[in-house]
């Protein structure tokens, strides 16, 4: 929902001196199993790799113009030759749309664009049947203002339902004039974050969407029936949900107003709707959030994990201002939250520099204690790599090199539908064809999210596979898909696609790659990031990526031969630490001998 914005090291003897190493020491955990068997049932979680599908967007099986779940189950075949431990599905339950589904209305049950319950029941089969687990989206922060609960609690002051929601009174109201809302708090959909409502004379308050009213969570009552919504989906077979915009369940009770964010010359900064920015320090990540989500690991921790054994997961939606804060995401000792929270810090650096990459990777590999980072990229709320990391020469040499990071980093790893093959990000041209709310709102400056979430480029056939021809998808399909999409690039051996797959496979089948240590190295190198991995048992193995557009040659060690195991297409194969040559953008990951 929010788009605004491993590591243990264990010096290896094999690999001679390592020139400017940094090791990193998760506290408290174990050595690796030597094996990459990949962590047993029970932590599959670990190094799993996981994808997540906007199902609007994925595969269309009726002609509507709308993917589904049918669709998604089709495509299954893919998604296991591809690699993926677990699929994310945005959210698929009965929505008036205004929000594409983050507005829920109902639940428990599928949206009939999405499909039925049957047809979720037949998608987890297939996906099981295919050693994919299916993680669904969960919105605890807001619902839809047609859900049942928000009906009832505007139709009276009175009505029981009144205080499952954030109710307040205007400043200054009248008989006759509503006054102005409580305070100043904004909606990330632009204007004020309050909406007033004539039929009960209050404002409601409303994070996102005017449509997305908050729920109030010092009600207890919206916490049981939470619980119970997450358990309905747990039987099902569900094997975990990622927790949506999970840090602004709760509000500042004395309703303060916001402090203005000032650029270096102490004026504010102004966002893209024409108003101040605030600096949400009075509704996101107050402290109430962690009890809850300790509230939710104990629901979790009852189940299984549907057709075969395992943890149940939670994901968390975390854009939280640093390390220390996502540390806090994990629960403290004896109190668990999510298994995974979002690395928003690493995803969202927004440009190839070497330092701020090891940085990043640094602080996830050291201050989060023994659990387990969670990376990614790219997501449905943000413009895809292309527009924040490309240059418009180098896109798929680039997107290689954060793939590297993505895959041979320790920990779990997240991508989008479309990275695979490099999908662009494609933003309406015209105000007239925008759906997104946010940029119904903020054009021109704000487009909205509606260019990185256009159909999957499938093949070269009209609308490039995803719907029949004779339909028109719900958002056009853009104008490159009959050069990129799967078809090509899997008949492609030097395909971004190819290096996806080769990635996915070291990483699960290598056993430094799949749960070991890491340690940086080079570390006063501004131009090439590199690290090195290492598991009990098994040799060690570096991986050098070059963040500039022209060649480079790193030195990792005085002694220590090395045994090619992936590199950039057309790069050099390298026999020594000591002398590593990359392309511009490349990436060398070696094992050392």
């Amino acid at each position: 929902m929010n788009w605004t914005y491993w590591t243990r090291g264990i010096a290896n003897g094999a690999a001679g001196l390592l020139l400017g190493a940094l090791t990193l020491t998760a506290a408290g955990q174990g050595a690796p199993p030597a094996t990459a068997s990949h962590a047993n049932a029970q932590d599959w979680w670990k190094n799993a790799v996981l994808y997540e599908i906007y199902p609007r967007s994925f595969q269309d099986s009726n002609g509507d113009g709308v993917g589904d779940l049918k669709g998604i189950s089709q495509r299954m075949d893919y998604l296991k030759d591809l690699g993926v431990d677990a699929i994310w599905l945005t959210p698929v339950y009965p929505s008036p749309q205004a929000d594409f589904g983050y507005d829920i209305s109902d639940y428990e049950n599928i949206d009939p664009k999405y499909g039925t319950l049957a047809d979720f029941d037949q998608l987890i089969a297939a996906a099981n049947k295919r050693h994919i687990r299916v993680i669904m989206d969960m919105v605890m922060n807001h619902t839809s203002d047609e859900h049942k609960w928000f009906q009832q609690s505007r139709a009276s002051r009175e009505n029981p339902y009144r205080d499952w929601y954030m109710w307040r009174d205007g400043k200054g109201e009248t008989a006759t004039d509503p006054g102005q809302p409580p305070n100043n708090w904004q909606s990330a959909f632009g204007h004020s974050a309050w909406q007033w409502d004539e039929k009960t004379r209050q404002y409601y308050y409303h994070k996102f969407y005017v449509r997305q009213p908050d729920l109030n969570w010092d009600n207890p009552k919206v916490h049981e029936a939470f619980k119970e919504i997450v358990r309905f989906w747990l039987k099902r077979g569900v094997a975990g949900f990622r927790f949506d915009a999970i840090t602004t369940l709760f509000e500042d009770p004395k309703l303060a107003d916001e402090g203005a964010v000032k650029d270096k010359d102490g004026k504010p900064l102004m966002n893209a709707f024409g108003e101040p920015v605030l600096d949400n320090s009075k509704t996101d990540n107050l402290p109430g959030v962690h009890p809850v989500m300790q509230e939710m690991r104990g629901v979790f921790d009852e189940f299984g994990s549907g057709g075969f054994p395992g943890t149940r997961l939670l994901i968390g939606e975390t854009y939280v201002p640093n390390i220390v804060e996502l540390a806090k995401q994990y629960g403290p000792p004896g109190k668990p939250e999510f298994h995974l929270p979002m690395d928003t810090q690493l995803a969202f650096i927004n440009k190839l520099d070497v330092a701020a990459f090891r940085g990043k990777l640094v602080d996830v590999e050291t201050q989060i204690g023994a659990h387990t980072p969670l990376l990614l990229f790219d997501n449905h709320d943000n413009p895809r790599m292309d527009a924040r990391y490309g240059d418009g020469v180098h896109d798929t040499e680039i997107e290689r090199a954060l793939a590297a990071v993505l895959f041979a980093s320790r920990g779990a790893s997240l991508f989008y539908y479309g990275d695979e093959i490099g999908m662009k990000t494609t933003p309406p041209a015209r105000k007239e064809d925008v759906k997104d709310p946010v940029g119904v709102t903020g054009w021109p400056k704000e487009k909205g999210r509606d260019g990185e979430r256009t159909p999957m480029q499938w093949d070269v056939r009209p609308n490039a596979g995803f719907t029949d021809q004779f339909s028109k998808p719900w958002l056009p399909v853009p104008a490159d898909a009959r050069a990129a999409n799967v078809e090509v690039e899997k008949m492609n051996p030097n395909s971004l696609f190819a290096w996806y797959q080769r990635l996915i496979r070291l990483k699960k089948t290598n056993p430094a790659l799949a749960l070991g240590d890491e340690t940086m190295l080079d570390t006063t190198n501004s131009r090439v990031l590199s690290w090195k991995r290492t598991a009990a048992g098994s040799p060690s193995v570096v991986v050098s990526v070059n963040f500039t557009a022209e060649p480079q040659t790193v030195n990792l060690g005085a002694a220590g031969k090395l045994r090619t195991l992936l590199k950039s297409p057309g790069g050099a194969d390298a026999s020594a630490l000591d002398q590593i040559v990359l392309a511009p953008f490349g990436v060398f990951i070696g094992e050392v001998q």
